[in-house]
């Protein structure tokens, strides 16, 4: 037996004691070994079970979020497939065109149950039918055209793996068992029918460039992503804002606007990068919108069971749509009746699927695990939400106008930030070797402090905080001395003059900041040991400026300690797991 798998069994330690009663022996303490094993007894009681009755059996006694794919010796040349909680999709490759550009669903009928003699097959009262699954005699064969039959399926959790072979997928949903038989037909199951059930799973043609995803001249995704930037906010606005009008037309939410404009609050719910992403933007929608803004953490969010409203909306903010935290908590609001809004990096994720409307933030494809392009974009998205919500408000336009030539100019300002490479890549050196590094700011900039540490910690394994500078005396600052390397962000906004006086309590430590300011401007120079300028820019869009040497200083003193950019060691790309 062959097993790819992806994600969580959160039952397996009771499948396991179930098994090991029955006489299976393990070799490991991997959730993925009860899989086979459990496949393995279910076959023995019931040999004559086709792979995919197999596979559906195994699936019903498994709780947790996970996507398999399933060989085996037993029936050479099948493979079956199926996801719950974790992304799947099959690609479909062909010389021909196909037949049909979608596959119908089958349903299997539960017509008996095992009797009592047989319980004691049951791991933990769990019932698996007997004898088998009663079968539609429709058949959903999924040829070709022609002559050539030839087809070839890929099975992948995220489709920048399989772009080079070909440009259409399936995106299955929850519990759908896909199976390819001996002559090469695909199938999609499903055990039970429920409401929200289509008829067919639709193919997807996907929109991504091969040249897109390689690395290029760049040594690795994440500098290539991070250089990509000046283009990505370009695609994040374009076809989105009018620079000349000054509008800006979000059409995957403009029929909601009135409904948000009426509701009792808004609340930005994400994980990790996606939640700075949050941060940086909540003072910008409060201003605009004058409505209550809740940031959380989707993990938090959950464990507090927290109260929600039919006159909420919700944000949910995942860079590939398929983050387990953020999705449960989405679909906990969408239980009790609160306007969903989603806003992704990936067109047919799950969030994107579930979501009443949303926001395709249009950032491209993001291959290295620590975010970069898609923070920005994402920023940029939802100032563009800020900007359209308040349209109609005559006292924010001069503040909107503003804005919105802040964001023309912002491509241009980007590579000026990006110019900075060879002597960030300078200043790495010297922070490398030490064991932890501190990031102050206040304001907008708070957000870019704790995206900042959150990049080093991700890439480079050291320890790293971001720190609201109004809180260094209830604490942070007896961490201050001549060892510690800090880096401080001063930029000119309604907070320069407390950031000033951060840094000089910073100094009057022994402290030795980077500092990342404004170019040209003196005053927060003298006290830094090294100076990284910035362009200026409005203060709602200073963080996109200030956080992309952040990100520099994480990749080069990550390539410093020879550790992997792009894959660093216990990360995943897509967190589908609790």
């Amino acid at each position: 037996m062959w097993i790819s798998f992806a994600g969580i069994i959160t039952n397996y330690k009771d499948v396991k004691q179930f098994l090991v009663q029955k006489g299976h022996k393990f070799r490991s303490d991997t959730d993925t070994e009860i899989i086979a094993k459990l496949i393995k007894h279910i076959h023995g009681l019931h040999p004559n079970y086709s792979f995919r009755e197999l596979v559906e059996q195994v699936i019903q006694q498994l709780e947790g979020a996970f996507a398999l794919c399933f060989k085996s010796m037993h029936f050479p040349g099948e493979v079956v497939a199926t996801r719950r909680g974790s992304p799947l999709l099959v690609g479909i490759k062909t010389k021909t065109k196909l037949a049909t550009d979608h596959i119908p669903i089958l349903y299997s009928k539960e017509h008996s149950k095992l009797k009592d003699t047989q319980s004691d097959h049951r791991p933990h009262g769990h019932e698996i039918p007997a004898h088998g699954l009663a079968r539609s005699q429709s058949t959903s064969e999924f040829l070709p055209q022609g002559d050539n039959k030839e087809v070839e399926y890929f099975f992948a959790s995220d489709a920048s793996a399989i772009i080079e072979h070909t440009d259409r997928v399936i995106y299955l949903l929850d519990d759908d068992v896909a199976s390819v038989e001996k002559e090469g037909v695909l199938k999609i199951h499903r055990l039970k029918r429920t409401l929200e059930d289509t008829h067919a799973r639709e193919i997807t043609t996907l929109k991504m460039e091969i040249q897109q995803i390689m690395k290029g001249n760049f040594s690795s995704f994440m500098q290539k992503e991070i250089f990509e930037q000046p283009e990505s906010v370009v695609t994040t606005m374009r076809g989105r804002i009018n620079f000349d009008s000054e509008t800006v037309v979000l059409g995957g939410i403009k029929d909601y606007i009135g409904e948000i404009r009426r509701c009792r609050r808004l609340l930005l719910i994400a994980c990790g990068t996606s939640y700075n992403s949050a941060i940086a933007t909540r003072q910008l929608l409060e201003e605009l919108t004058e409505l209550p803004v809740m940031v959380d953490l989707a993990s938090d969010f959950l464990d507090r069971n927290t109260p929600i409203f039919r006159d909420d909306v919700c944000f949910f903010i995942s860079q590939s749509g398929e983050t387990a935290d953020t999705l449960m908590a989405l679909r906990y609001c969408k239980q009790r009746g609160a306007l969903i809004v989603g806003i992704t990096n990936t067109v047919g994720s799950s969030i994107c699927r579930e979501s009443h409307c949303g926001v395709h933030i249009n950032a491209g494809p993001e291959i290295g695990v620590a975010s970069t392009k898609a923070y920005t974009s994402q920023i940029i998205s939802l100032v563009m939400f800020a900007l359209m919500v308040s349209e109609d408000r005559i006292s924010a336009q001069p503040r909107r106008s503003e804005i919105i030539q802040g964001l023309r100019n912002l491509p241009d300002q980007i590579k000026e930030v990006l110019e900075l490479d060879s002597k960030i890549q300078e200043i790495s050196k010297k922070v490398f070797e030490k064991k932890s590094l501190l990031v102050l700011g206040r304001g907008y900039n708070y957000a870019t402090c704790l995206e900042g540490a959150l990049k080093i910690k991700e890439i480079t394994y050291m320890h790293s905080e971001g720190i609201l500078a109004g809180e260094l005396k209830h604490g942070p600052l007896a961490l201050v001395d001549k060892g510690m390397p800090i880096i401080m962000i001063c930029t000119r906004d309604n907070v320069f003059v407390k950031c000033m006086n951060a840094l000089q309590q910073v100094t009057a430590r022994e402290g030795r900041p980077i500092l990342i300011c404004h170019k040209n401007d003196q005053e927060p120079q003298k006290y830094g040991s090294s100076v990284l300028e910035v362009p200026k820019t409005v203060d709602c869009l200073q963080g996109i400026l200030t956080v992309i040497p952040l990100q520099l200083v994480s990749y080069h003193v990550a390539v410093l300690k020879g550790c992997n950019v792009d894959c660093p060691r216990n990360l995943a790309k897509s967190v589908t797991v609790e």
